[in-house]
């Protein structure tokens, strides 16, 4: 990181000194409307975890009776080592791209375990930097989430999140910076930003 940018994070950190601030910087806006979504939703059931997506819970303010989880590498979303109709939530969270294999498999998986009417609640990445963990395949636009889901009965959410400038405040290296909840403040205003066609982050829920 050059100087100039070293000084423009340690100026964002200052200006946040001190307030309320919520999830970081490429999760503020999508958690938002998942925990506005999730209010409209079942809040009880069993969920089924893949990959330590667990907070999505919280997130939505959901209270399960049983959270399993299924995380890598003991557990392969392509191939969910679960009865059929099994859980009322399946649930990833910043998983689908990691999938080594087809999209569509994994989705089919999902729906699979879910009991008849139960939801799957994914988000993932179209625009970000390749990241391993433990490797990178796959980028989806809404369109592409929709297209995954096209032959379950309802989609009750599609939608994602980003801005141009969010890529500034990355070279800041305040991408993981919790955002502050003040309304004034312009990482809020960047961290709320949508522009439709740079999505950063993108979720779906659908219902089998």
């Amino acid at each position: 990181m050059n100087l100039y940018r070293k000084l423009r994070n340690i100026a964002w950190r200052a200006s946040m000194k001190g307030l309320p601030r919520g999830p970081h910087l490429s999760r503020y806006s999508m958690y938002n409307r998942l925990a506005e979504v999730g209010k409209t939703l079942p809040k009880h059931g069993r969920v089924l975890s893949i990959s330590r997506s667990a907070n999505v819970c919280d997130v939505m303010g959901l209270e399960p009776a049983e959270i399993v989880p299924a995380d890598f590498p003991e557990h392969n979303m392509l191939a969910l080592r679960f009865p059929d109709n099994a859980f009322d939530y399946v649930i990833s969270d910043q998983v689908l791209e990691h999938v080594e294999g087809s999209p569509f498999d994994a989705v089919k998986e999902c729906k699979r375990v879910l009991k008849p009417g139960g939801l799957a609640i994914h988000t993932t990445c179209f625009i970000n930097p390749i990241h391993e963990a433990p490797a990178d395949f796959w980028r989806f636009s809404p369109y592409a989430l929709k297209l995954l889901h096209r032959d379950w009965s309802e989609i009750l959410e599609v939608g994602g999140w980003g801005n141009i400038d969010v890529w500034s405040a990355e070279q800041d290296g305040v991408r993981y910076t919790a955002v502050p909840h003040a309304k004034w403040h312009p990482f809020h205003k960047l961290a709320i930003r949508n522009t439709e066609e740079w999505p950063m982050h993108v979720w779906v829920i659908a219902r089998k």
